[in-house]
Protein backbone atom coordinates (compact mmCIF):
# COMPACT_ATOMS: atom_id res chain seq x y z
CA UNK A 1 0.00 0.00 0.00
CA UNK A 2 2.90 2.99 0.77
CA UNK A 3 4.28 1.82 -2.26
CA UNK A 4 1.11 2.73 -4.95
CA UNK A 5 1.71 6.12 -6.45
CA UNK A 6 -0.19 9.38 -6.41
CA UNK A 7 -0.36 12.18 -8.82
CA UNK A 8 -0.45 15.33 -7.81
CA UNK A 9 2.10 18.40 -6.51
CA UNK A 10 2.82 18.99 -2.84
CA UNK A 11 3.83 22.52 -1.23
CA UNK A 12 6.38 21.41 1.38
CA UNK A 13 7.83 24.46 3.78
CA UNK A 14 11.43 23.96 4.31
CA UNK A 15 14.80 22.53 2.65
CA UNK A 16 16.97 21.94 5.48
CA UNK A 17 17.85 18.80 6.70
CA UNK A 18 14.88 17.78 8.79
CA UNK A 19 12.81 18.46 5.92
CA UNK A 20 14.40 15.93 3.66
CA UNK A 21 12.51 12.92 3.79
CA UNK A 22 9.47 14.91 3.42
CA UNK A 23 11.01 15.58 0.36
CA UNK A 24 12.25 12.56 -0.46
CA UNK A 25 9.57 10.27 0.31
CA UNK A 26 6.91 12.83 -1.62
CA UNK A 27 8.75 11.84 -4.80
CA UNK A 28 8.74 8.18 -4.28
CA UNK A 29 4.42 8.71 -3.49
CA UNK A 30 4.92 9.86 -7.28
CA UNK A 31 4.23 13.70 -6.41
CA UNK A 32 5.68 16.65 -7.11
CA UNK A 33 7.46 18.62 -4.94
CA UNK A 34 7.62 22.16 -4.88
CA UNK A 35 10.26 23.13 -1.59
CA UNK A 36 10.58 27.34 -0.15
CA UNK A 37 13.11 27.93 2.07
CA UNK A 38 14.28 31.42 2.89
CA UNK A 39 17.58 30.08 2.12
CA UNK A 40 18.67 28.97 -1.63
CA UNK A 41 21.46 27.33 -0.45
CA UNK A 42 19.51 25.20 2.36
CA UNK A 43 20.63 21.22 2.25
CA UNK A 44 18.25 19.68 0.44
CA UNK A 45 16.95 22.36 -2.04
CA UNK A 46 18.32 19.92 -4.75
CA UNK A 47 15.57 17.57 -3.81
CA UNK A 48 13.21 19.50 -4.50
CA UNK A 49 11.46 18.95 -8.24
CA UNK A 50 11.07 23.18 -8.16
CA UNK A 51 12.46 25.61 -5.65
CA UNK A 52 11.22 28.88 -4.56
CA UNK A 53 13.52 30.87 -2.47
CA UNK A 54 10.58 32.60 0.34
CA UNK A 55 11.08 33.18 3.94
CA UNK A 56 8.86 30.53 5.89
CA UNK A 57 7.71 33.42 8.04
CA UNK A 58 6.05 35.13 4.58
CA UNK A 59 2.79 33.53 4.73
CA UNK A 60 1.64 35.76 2.06
CA UNK A 61 4.39 35.36 -0.07
CA UNK A 62 3.96 32.07 0.40
CA UNK A 63 0.45 31.71 -0.69
CA UNK A 64 0.85 33.85 -3.49
CA UNK A 65 3.05 30.84 -5.35
CA UNK A 66 0.57 28.65 -4.08
CA UNK A 67 -2.08 30.48 -5.92
CA UNK A 68 0.38 29.68 -8.74
CA UNK A 69 0.55 26.50 -8.62
CA UNK A 70 -3.07 25.66 -8.34
CA UNK A 71 -3.68 27.75 -10.95
CA UNK A 72 -0.86 26.15 -13.27
CA UNK A 73 -1.59 22.57 -13.17
CA UNK A 74 -3.28 22.30 -9.98
CA UNK A 75 -1.74 21.58 -5.87
CA UNK A 76 -2.64 18.58 -3.65
CA UNK A 77 -1.78 19.89 -0.34
CA UNK A 78 0.64 21.71 1.69
CA UNK A 79 2.98 20.69 4.27
CA UNK A 80 6.16 21.00 6.95
CA UNK A 81 8.48 19.09 9.14
CA UNK A 82 10.69 20.37 11.88
CA UNK A 83 9.90 23.88 11.37
CA UNK A 84 8.10 26.43 13.47
CA UNK A 85 6.15 27.80 10.51
CA UNK A 86 2.93 25.15 11.05
CA UNK A 87 1.34 28.18 11.19
CA UNK A 88 1.81 29.47 7.69
CA UNK A 89 1.15 26.25 6.28
CA UNK A 90 -1.98 26.27 7.78
CA UNK A 91 -2.82 29.52 6.27
CA UNK A 92 -1.98 28.56 2.98
CA UNK A 93 -4.09 25.76 3.37
CA UNK A 94 -6.91 27.78 4.78
CA UNK A 95 -7.16 30.54 2.10
CA UNK A 96 -6.68 27.78 -0.76
CA UNK A 97 -9.20 25.31 0.35
CA UNK A 98 -6.67 22.14 1.17
CA UNK A 99 -6.68 20.04 3.85
CA UNK A 100 -5.29 20.95 6.90
CA UNK A 101 -5.80 22.96 10.10
CA UNK A 102 -7.57 26.08 10.24
CA UNK A 103 -5.20 29.19 11.10
CA UNK A 104 -6.42 30.15 14.62
CA UNK A 105 -5.64 26.48 15.73
CA UNK A 106 -2.13 26.49 14.25
CA UNK A 107 -1.15 29.44 16.14
CA UNK A 108 -2.82 28.15 18.91
CA UNK A 109 -0.36 25.16 18.64
CA UNK A 110 2.65 27.47 18.32
CA UNK A 111 2.22 30.12 20.71
CA UNK A 112 2.83 28.64 23.68
CA UNK A 113 0.44 31.41 25.77
CA UNK A 114 -2.43 30.41 23.66
CA UNK A 115 -1.19 26.85 23.83
CA UNK A 116 -1.12 27.08 27.57
CA UNK A 117 -4.65 29.28 27.77
CA UNK A 118 -6.31 25.89 25.73
CA UNK A 119 -4.77 23.65 28.04
CA UNK A 120 -6.09 25.55 31.05
CA UNK A 121 -9.47 25.90 29.76
CA UNK A 122 -9.64 22.07 28.83
CA UNK A 123 -8.44 21.02 31.92
CA UNK A 124 -5.06 19.79 30.61
CA UNK A 125 -2.44 19.16 32.68
CA UNK A 126 0.37 21.93 32.08
CA UNK A 127 2.37 23.85 34.20
CA UNK A 128 0.92 27.33 35.51
CA UNK A 129 2.46 30.30 33.92
CA UNK A 130 2.51 34.40 33.26
CA UNK A 131 3.64 36.41 30.25
CA UNK A 132 5.66 39.32 30.06
CA UNK A 133 5.47 41.98 27.40
CA UNK A 134 7.26 44.63 28.50
CA UNK A 135 10.56 44.79 30.55
CA UNK A 136 11.61 48.00 32.17
CA UNK A 137 15.04 46.21 33.49
CA UNK A 138 14.72 47.25 37.25
CA UNK A 139 12.98 44.75 38.88
CA UNK A 140 11.58 41.02 38.33
CA UNK A 141 7.62 40.99 38.02
CA UNK A 142 5.72 39.15 40.76
CA UNK A 143 5.57 35.84 40.25
CA UNK A 144 2.46 33.76 40.92
CA UNK A 145 4.08 30.54 41.99
CA UNK A 146 7.75 29.78 43.33
CA UNK A 147 11.35 29.38 42.26
CA UNK A 148 12.34 27.33 40.19
CA UNK A 149 10.77 28.52 36.85
CA UNK A 150 11.55 28.45 33.28
CA UNK A 151 11.85 31.45 31.08
CA UNK A 152 11.46 30.69 27.47
CA UNK A 153 10.31 32.94 24.19
CA UNK A 154 6.61 32.50 23.49
CA UNK A 155 7.05 31.89 20.05
CA UNK A 156 10.42 29.66 19.02
CA UNK A 157 11.78 26.56 18.92
CA UNK A 158 14.98 24.51 19.38
CA UNK A 159 14.80 25.62 23.21
CA UNK A 160 16.28 28.98 21.88
CA UNK A 161 16.40 31.29 24.88
CA UNK A 162 14.87 28.77 27.37
CA UNK A 163 16.51 28.39 30.66
CA UNK A 164 15.56 27.27 33.69
CA UNK A 165 15.65 30.24 36.39
CA UNK A 166 16.08 29.79 40.46
CA UNK A 167 16.00 33.43 41.93
CA UNK A 168 15.10 37.00 40.95
CA UNK A 169 19.25 37.70 40.37
CA UNK A 170 18.83 35.06 37.30
CA UNK A 171 15.92 36.43 36.54
CA UNK A 172 16.96 39.47 35.52
CA UNK A 173 19.37 37.73 33.53
CA UNK A 174 17.31 35.67 31.95
CA UNK A 175 14.40 37.93 30.59
CA UNK A 176 16.33 39.70 27.92
CA UNK A 177 17.84 36.95 26.58
CA UNK A 178 14.39 35.14 26.16
CA UNK A 179 13.33 37.89 24.56
CA UNK A 180 15.34 38.11 22.08
CA UNK A 181 14.60 35.00 20.51
CA UNK A 182 10.88 36.38 20.89
CA UNK A 183 9.70 37.59 17.03
CA UNK A 184 6.40 39.14 19.17
CA UNK A 185 8.60 40.80 21.75
CA UNK A 186 6.65 37.94 24.07
CA UNK A 187 8.09 35.76 27.34
CA UNK A 188 6.53 33.05 29.17
CA UNK A 189 7.19 32.01 32.46
CA UNK A 190 6.49 28.84 33.72
CA UNK A 191 6.24 26.84 36.62
CA UNK A 192 9.36 24.14 36.26
CA UNK A 193 8.29 20.53 35.55
CA UNK A 194 10.59 18.04 37.37
CA UNK A 195 11.00 14.61 36.22
CA UNK A 196 11.53 12.55 32.72
CA UNK A 197 10.95 13.97 29.51
CA UNK A 198 9.58 11.88 26.51
CA UNK A 199 8.49 12.98 23.40
CA UNK A 200 5.57 11.64 20.94
CA UNK A 201 5.11 11.94 16.83
CA UNK A 202 1.49 11.25 16.06
CA UNK A 203 -0.65 11.24 12.80
CA UNK A 204 -4.36 12.74 13.04
CA UNK A 205 -6.60 12.11 10.45
CA UNK A 206 -10.44 13.19 10.76
CA UNK A 207 -9.77 13.87 14.83
CA UNK A 208 -8.10 10.15 14.79
CA UNK A 209 -4.87 10.50 17.01
CA UNK A 210 -2.38 7.27 15.33
CA UNK A 211 0.63 7.43 17.99
CA UNK A 212 3.45 6.85 16.07
CA UNK A 213 6.17 6.94 18.16
CA UNK A 214 7.11 7.47 22.20
CA UNK A 215 10.92 8.06 23.24
CA UNK A 216 13.17 8.91 26.18
CA UNK A 217 14.54 12.34 25.70
CA UNK A 218 17.97 12.68 27.26
CA UNK A 219 18.28 16.30 28.67
CA UNK A 220 21.67 18.25 30.20
CA UNK A 221 23.32 21.14 31.19
CA UNK A 222 21.29 23.10 33.15
CA UNK A 223 20.00 25.79 33.52
CA UNK A 224 19.43 25.08 29.84
CA UNK A 225 17.69 22.21 28.87
CA UNK A 226 20.41 20.61 26.03
CA UNK A 227 18.88 17.40 24.51
CA UNK A 228 21.75 15.05 24.10
CA UNK A 229 20.06 12.79 22.00
CA UNK A 230 16.76 10.15 22.49
CA UNK A 231 16.01 6.64 22.72
CA UNK A 232 12.93 5.19 20.85
CA UNK A 233 10.91 2.98 22.23
CA UNK A 234 10.51 4.50 25.66
CA UNK A 235 12.21 2.27 28.58
CA UNK A 236 8.85 1.37 28.94
CA UNK A 237 7.63 3.38 31.97
CA UNK A 238 4.48 2.23 34.03
CA UNK A 239 3.14 5.79 33.07
CA UNK A 240 3.03 5.50 29.25
CA UNK A 241 -0.36 4.96 28.82
CA UNK A 242 -1.67 8.09 31.07
CA UNK A 243 1.63 9.87 28.85
CA UNK A 244 -0.37 8.97 25.82
CA UNK A 245 -3.74 10.01 27.49
CA UNK A 246 -2.46 13.58 28.39
CA UNK A 247 -0.77 14.04 24.91
CA UNK A 248 -4.33 12.95 22.84
CA UNK A 249 -6.28 15.18 25.63
CA UNK A 250 -3.66 17.77 24.81
CA UNK A 251 -3.87 17.54 20.81
CA UNK A 252 -7.79 17.67 21.21
CA UNK A 253 -7.81 20.80 23.28
CA UNK A 254 -5.42 22.60 20.73
CA UNK A 255 -8.06 21.30 17.88
CA UNK A 256 -5.49 19.76 15.85
CA UNK A 257 -7.91 16.95 13.83
CA UNK A 258 -5.64 16.93 10.60
CA UNK A 259 -2.01 16.61 9.74
CA UNK A 260 0.85 15.72 12.32
CA UNK A 261 1.02 16.59 16.00
CA UNK A 262 4.19 16.63 17.89
CA UNK A 263 4.48 16.62 22.08
CA UNK A 264 7.13 17.01 24.85
CA UNK A 265 5.59 15.28 28.31
CA UNK A 266 7.11 15.75 31.56
CA UNK A 267 6.32 12.91 33.89
CA UNK A 268 6.86 14.85 37.29
CA UNK A 269 6.02 14.56 40.86
CA UNK A 270 2.28 15.64 39.76
CA UNK A 271 2.15 13.05 36.93
CA UNK A 272 2.11 13.72 33.15
CA UNK A 273 2.58 17.19 32.32
CA UNK A 274 2.47 18.90 28.85
CA UNK A 275 5.80 21.14 27.86
CA UNK A 276 4.46 21.89 24.50
CA UNK A 277 2.55 20.44 21.33
CA UNK A 278 3.20 21.42 17.86
CA UNK A 279 0.80 20.97 15.09
CA UNK A 280 3.91 19.04 12.59
CA UNK A 281 6.20 16.16 12.58
CA UNK A 282 9.10 16.33 15.11
CA UNK A 283 12.57 18.02 14.31
CA UNK A 284 15.61 16.31 16.13
CA UNK A 285 15.75 13.46 13.68
CA UNK A 286 12.93 11.86 15.53
CA UNK A 287 9.97 11.52 12.70
CA UNK A 288 12.49 10.83 9.83
CA UNK A 289 14.98 8.87 10.97
CA UNK A 290 14.68 7.34 14.79
CA UNK A 291 10.98 5.87 13.95
CA UNK A 292 11.55 4.38 10.54
CA UNK A 293 14.55 2.79 11.78
CA UNK A 294 12.82 1.44 15.10
CA UNK A 295 9.42 0.51 13.58
CA UNK A 296 10.34 0.06 9.69
CA UNK A 297 7.33 2.75 8.99
CA UNK A 298 8.37 6.48 7.85
CA UNK A 299 5.47 8.45 9.89
CA UNK A 300 6.43 11.17 7.26
CA UNK A 301 4.57 9.25 4.75
CA UNK A 302 1.28 9.24 6.56
CA UNK A 303 1.89 12.68 7.37
CA UNK A 304 1.99 13.34 3.47
CA UNK A 305 -1.29 11.31 3.11
CA UNK A 306 -2.76 13.70 5.40
CA UNK A 307 -1.96 16.85 3.98
CA UNK A 308 -3.55 15.36 0.68
CA UNK A 309 -6.52 14.75 2.69
CA UNK A 310 -6.09 11.29 2.42
CA UNK A 311 -6.67 8.91 4.97
CA UNK A 312 -2.90 7.48 5.88
CA UNK A 313 -1.77 3.78 5.27
CA UNK A 314 0.70 1.83 6.71
CA UNK A 315 1.13 3.25 9.98
CA UNK A 316 1.22 -0.57 11.88
CA UNK A 317 5.20 -1.35 12.88
CA UNK A 318 6.69 -3.67 11.09
CA UNK A 319 9.41 -4.36 13.22
CA UNK A 320 10.07 -3.74 17.24
CA UNK A 321 14.18 -2.25 16.78
CA UNK A 322 15.41 0.28 19.55
CA UNK A 323 17.11 3.27 17.57
CA UNK A 324 19.22 5.71 19.75
CA UNK A 325 20.60 8.97 18.53
CA UNK A 326 23.20 11.12 20.33
CA UNK A 327 24.91 14.61 19.81
CA UNK A 328 28.51 15.53 20.34
CA UNK A 329 30.01 19.08 21.30
CA UNK A 330 32.58 21.15 21.48
CA UNK A 331 33.92 23.88 24.18
CA UNK A 332 34.10 27.77 23.03
CA UNK A 333 36.52 27.94 20.23
CA UNK A 334 37.49 27.74 16.15
CA UNK A 335 37.52 24.35 15.06
CA UNK A 336 41.45 23.26 13.28
CA UNK A 337 40.19 19.89 12.63
CA UNK A 338 37.53 17.00 12.80
CA UNK A 339 38.89 13.39 13.42
CA UNK A 340 37.31 10.48 13.79
CA UNK A 341 34.25 10.49 11.49
CA UNK A 342 34.94 7.38 9.24
CA UNK A 343 35.58 5.18 13.01
CA UNK A 344 32.27 6.96 14.07
CA UNK A 345 30.44 5.84 10.95
CA UNK A 346 31.82 2.00 10.85
CA UNK A 347 30.78 1.47 14.59
CA UNK A 348 28.26 -1.53 13.71
CA UNK A 349 24.37 -0.63 14.03
CA UNK A 350 25.11 2.90 13.25
CA UNK A 351 22.63 4.06 10.50
CA UNK A 352 23.86 7.87 9.88
CA UNK A 353 26.37 10.86 11.01
CA UNK A 354 25.24 14.33 10.61
CA UNK A 355 28.17 17.03 11.11
CA UNK A 356 27.09 20.77 11.90
CA UNK A 357 30.45 21.82 11.94
CA UNK A 358 33.20 22.10 9.66
CA UNK A 359 36.92 23.36 9.69
CA UNK A 360 37.11 27.20 10.37
CA UNK A 361 33.50 26.81 12.01
CA UNK A 362 33.04 28.68 15.26
CA UNK A 363 32.00 26.46 18.16
CA UNK A 364 30.35 27.27 21.70
CA UNK A 365 29.18 25.36 24.12
CA UNK A 366 25.53 24.52 23.44
CA UNK A 367 22.50 26.82 25.20
CA UNK A 368 20.09 25.81 22.88
CA UNK A 369 19.61 22.44 20.89
CA UNK A 370 21.04 24.26 17.75
CA UNK A 371 24.39 24.35 18.60
CA UNK A 372 25.68 21.30 18.98
CA UNK A 373 28.20 20.05 16.53
CA UNK A 374 26.58 16.93 15.32
CA UNK A 375 24.68 13.84 15.82
CA UNK A 376 24.75 10.34 15.21
CA UNK A 377 22.04 7.73 14.66
CA UNK A 378 22.08 3.93 15.36
CA UNK A 379 19.68 1.03 15.29
CA UNK A 380 19.73 -2.57 16.69
CA UNK A 381 17.40 -5.57 17.56
CA UNK A 382 18.61 -4.92 21.03
CA UNK A 383 18.26 -1.61 23.19
CA UNK A 384 21.59 -2.12 24.51
CA UNK A 385 23.23 -2.39 21.19
CA UNK A 386 21.34 0.32 20.06
CA UNK A 387 22.43 2.58 22.89
CA UNK A 388 26.29 1.38 23.22
CA UNK A 389 26.38 1.66 19.31
CA UNK A 390 25.66 5.46 19.52
CA UNK A 391 27.20 6.41 22.24
CA UNK A 392 30.83 4.62 21.06
CA UNK A 393 30.39 6.69 17.52
CA UNK A 394 29.55 10.24 19.48
CA UNK A 395 32.54 9.68 21.06
CA UNK A 396 34.85 8.85 18.37
CA UNK A 397 34.56 12.04 16.79
CA UNK A 398 37.23 14.47 18.32
CA UNK A 399 37.39 17.96 17.37
CA UNK A 400 40.80 19.93 17.53
CA UNK A 401 40.33 23.43 18.33
CA UNK A 402 42.97 26.29 16.81
CA UNK A 403 45.18 27.56 19.11
CA UNK A 404 45.63 30.73 20.36
CA UNK A 405 41.93 31.57 20.85
CA UNK A 406 40.39 34.22 23.30
CA UNK A 407 37.14 32.37 23.42
CA UNK A 408 39.01 29.01 24.69
CA UNK A 409 41.44 30.78 26.67
CA UNK A 410 38.85 32.50 28.91
CA UNK A 411 36.62 28.97 29.25
CA UNK A 412 39.63 27.40 30.38
CA UNK A 413 40.65 30.45 32.81
CA UNK A 414 37.55 29.24 34.67
CA UNK A 415 39.85 26.70 36.53
CA UNK A 416 37.86 23.28 37.40
CA UNK A 417 35.49 23.90 41.01
CA UNK A 418 32.97 22.27 42.86
CA UNK A 419 30.85 24.79 42.31
CA UNK A 420 31.39 24.88 38.40
CA UNK A 421 27.12 25.87 37.05
CA UNK A 422 27.48 26.56 33.36
CA UNK A 423 29.49 25.61 31.46
CA UNK A 424 29.96 22.85 33.31
CA UNK A 425 33.70 21.07 33.71
CA UNK A 426 34.23 18.29 31.05
CA UNK A 427 34.69 16.29 34.59
CA UNK A 428 32.72 16.76 37.42
CA UNK A 429 35.38 15.56 40.54
CA UNK A 430 34.25 14.51 43.84
CA UNK A 431 35.00 17.62 46.48
CA UNK A 432 38.04 15.54 48.13
CA UNK A 433 40.18 16.09 44.58
CA UNK A 434 40.10 19.88 44.14
CA UNK A 435 42.60 20.27 46.91
CA UNK A 436 44.82 17.48 45.41
CA UNK A 437 44.56 19.51 41.96
CA UNK A 438 45.32 22.17 43.18
CA UNK A 439 48.57 20.36 45.21
CA UNK A 440 50.23 19.75 42.15
CA UNK A 441 52.62 21.69 40.62
CA UNK A 442 52.51 23.71 37.42
CA UNK A 443 55.31 22.02 35.66
CA UNK A 444 58.39 20.45 36.44
CA UNK A 445 61.87 20.00 33.93
CA UNK A 446 64.26 17.39 33.95
CA UNK A 447 68.12 17.74 32.41
CA UNK A 448 70.41 15.08 32.12
CA UNK A 449 73.19 14.81 34.74
CA UNK A 450 71.17 17.13 37.05
CA UNK A 451 68.52 17.01 39.80
CA UNK A 452 64.73 18.14 39.01
CA UNK A 453 63.77 21.86 39.55
CA UNK A 454 62.82 22.66 42.74
CA UNK A 455 58.71 23.20 42.93
CA UNK A 456 60.02 27.01 43.62
CA UNK A 457 61.75 27.50 40.67
CA UNK A 458 58.51 26.13 38.59
CA UNK A 459 56.97 28.60 36.00
CA UNK A 460 55.02 28.45 33.36
CA UNK A 461 56.03 31.36 31.91
CA UNK A 462 59.75 30.59 32.38
CA UNK A 463 61.12 31.44 28.84
CA UNK A 464 63.86 28.51 28.86
CA UNK A 465 61.02 26.07 30.47
CA UNK A 466 58.98 26.88 27.06
CA UNK A 467 61.62 26.92 25.10
CA UNK A 468 62.53 22.84 26.02
CA UNK A 469 58.45 22.20 25.24
CA UNK A 470 59.13 23.66 21.91
CA UNK A 471 62.43 21.75 21.10
CA UNK A 472 61.46 18.35 19.48
CA UNK A 473 64.67 17.02 21.77
CA UNK A 474 62.54 17.10 25.05
CA UNK A 475 60.45 14.47 26.22
CA UNK A 476 57.22 15.81 27.58
CA UNK A 477 55.37 13.50 30.09
CA UNK A 478 52.51 14.55 32.41
CA UNK A 479 52.76 14.24 36.12
CA UNK A 480 50.53 11.92 37.45
CA UNK A 481 47.07 12.28 39.52
CA UNK A 482 46.01 8.68 40.30
CA UNK A 483 43.28 9.71 42.49
CA UNK A 484 41.39 11.16 38.98
CA UNK A 485 43.04 8.80 36.39
CA UNK A 486 41.93 5.73 38.77
CA UNK A 487 38.42 6.99 38.84
CA UNK A 488 35.36 5.75 36.69
CA UNK A 489 34.73 9.50 35.67
CA UNK A 490 33.56 10.60 32.35
CA UNK A 491 32.92 13.35 30.39
CA UNK A 492 30.09 15.33 28.50
CA UNK A 493 29.84 12.37 26.58
CA UNK A 494 31.04 9.26 28.22
CA UNK A 495 34.88 9.00 27.74
CA UNK A 496 36.78 7.43 30.16
CA UNK A 497 39.71 9.81 31.50
CA UNK A 498 42.26 6.85 29.37
CA UNK A 499 39.85 7.35 26.76
CA UNK A 500 39.94 11.24 26.70
CA UNK A 501 43.69 11.30 27.33
CA UNK A 502 44.22 8.94 24.60
CA UNK A 503 42.51 11.28 22.30
CA UNK A 504 44.82 13.88 23.58
CA UNK A 505 47.54 11.76 22.12
CA UNK A 506 46.25 11.14 18.60
CA UNK A 507 45.30 14.81 18.32
CA UNK A 508 48.98 16.32 18.98
CA UNK A 509 50.91 12.96 17.95
CA UNK A 510 52.93 12.76 21.74
CA UNK A 511 52.91 9.84 23.52
CA UNK A 512 52.07 11.84 26.59
CA UNK A 513 53.03 9.37 29.17
CA UNK A 514 51.55 9.86 32.74
CA UNK A 515 54.85 9.11 34.93
CA UNK A 516 56.68 11.28 37.35
CA UNK A 517 60.14 9.97 36.34
CA UNK A 518 62.15 10.69 33.15
CA UNK A 519 61.31 9.22 29.74
CA UNK A 520 65.25 9.15 29.34
CA UNK A 521 68.32 9.49 30.93
CA UNK A 522 70.15 10.91 28.01
CA UNK A 523 67.35 13.87 27.25
CA UNK A 524 65.81 16.89 28.62
CA UNK A 525 62.28 16.08 30.03
CA UNK A 526 59.05 18.36 30.68
CA UNK A 527 56.82 17.34 33.44
CA UNK A 528 53.19 19.02 33.01
CA UNK A 529 51.03 19.09 35.81
CA UNK A 530 48.46 21.15 37.53
CA UNK A 531 48.33 23.61 34.16
CA UNK A 532 47.36 20.17 32.10
CA UNK A 533 45.24 18.76 34.38
CA UNK A 534 43.19 21.82 35.30
CA UNK A 535 42.77 22.37 31.43
CA UNK A 536 41.90 18.19 30.77
CA UNK A 537 39.64 18.53 33.69
CA UNK A 538 37.70 21.85 32.60
CA UNK A 539 37.95 21.53 28.57
CA UNK A 540 38.44 17.57 28.56
CA UNK A 541 40.02 15.87 25.44
CA UNK A 542 39.48 19.38 24.40
CA UNK A 543 41.19 21.64 27.06
CA UNK A 544 44.27 19.17 27.21
CA UNK A 545 45.10 19.37 23.39
CA UNK A 546 44.52 22.92 23.30
CA UNK A 547 47.00 23.65 25.96
CA UNK A 548 49.72 20.95 24.14
CA UNK A 549 48.83 23.28 21.11
CA UNK A 550 49.54 26.37 23.12
CA UNK A 551 52.63 25.70 24.75
CA UNK A 552 54.43 23.78 21.68
CA UNK A 553 52.65 24.77 18.74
Amino acid sequence: MENKQIKGRILILGAGIMQGPSIRIAKEMGLETVVVDGDPHAPCVSLADRFEPIDLKDKEGIEALARKLQAEGGLSGVMTAGTDFSSSVAWVAEKLGLPGIPYEVSLDASDKERMRRRFREAGVPSPNFLVIKDFDGKAPPKLPFPYPVVVKPVDNMGSRGCRRVDNSSDFMSALPEALKFSRSGRVIVEEYMDGPEFSVDAIVYQGEITICGLADRHIFFPPYFIEMGHTMPTYGSPETENILRVFKDGVRALGITNGAAKGDIKLSSRGPMIGEIAARLSGGYMSGWTYPYASGVEVTRGAIFAALGKKPEGLKPRKFWTCAERAFISIPGKIRSIHGLDAARNVPYVKDLFLRVGEGSTAAFPENNVSKCGNVISAAPERNEAIESAEKAARAVLIRLESPNPQTEAFLAELPSASQSFPPDAFSLPAEFYALLSGLPGMRRFLPNSQPAQDGEENADDGELIAMLKDPGTDIAVLPFPEFTQSDLRDYVGRSVEESLNAVRNLTGLSLPVSGKPMSLRRPTVFLGSLFWNAFIRGGYQGAAYLVDYYIG
